[in-house]
């Protein structure tokens, strides 16, 4: 499953993302990662959450990130949640089309059972249709 929390720049996705993952990470049993831009929120993160900083790994397009994340879920058979800040950013997808790269991200959710939560700089009414249902709070 995918959710997706939206809204335009500086109207504190990011917020609402780190409160969201720090509040599951106290009921979940298996491991949760954080994809971020920067480490620059590892301290507002809980010790159980491992974030991962995906600039330092050089990623320049929206197929490495997606062979990216699929890395990450083979490499932890107990990974439950993956979210992601500033999507469209650390997958390379500004001013692009993200409809292929959710289609895969899904597949990889749906096939090894890891739910991911996305923020995405942009409004509801500008994500394709199909992404609207995924959108669990739109700021």
């Amino acid at each position: 499953m995918i959710q997706l929390i939206v809204g335009k720049k500086g109207k504190g996705k990011t917020k609402a993302l780190l409160d969201k993952v720090n509040e599951e990470v106290k009921s979940i049993l298996g491991n949760v990662v954080f994809l971020d831009k920067s480490s620059k929120h590892m301290y507002e993160l809980n010790n159980r959450i491992r974030l991962i900083d995906v600039p330092e790994f050089g990623i320049s397009s929206a197929e490495a990130f997606i062979g990216f994340v699929a890395g990450i879920i083979s490499q932890d058979h107990d990974l439950q949640q993956i979210y992601i800040d500033s999507f469209l950013k650390v997958a390379s997808l500004e001013d692009q089309d993200i409809t292929d790269a959710m289609d895969r991200l899904e597949q990889l959710s749906e096939k090894y059972k890891v739910d991911m939560v996305l923020s995405i700089s942009t409004d509801k009414q500008d994500l394709p249709e199909k992404l609207r249902s995924n959108v669990i709070m739109a700021l």
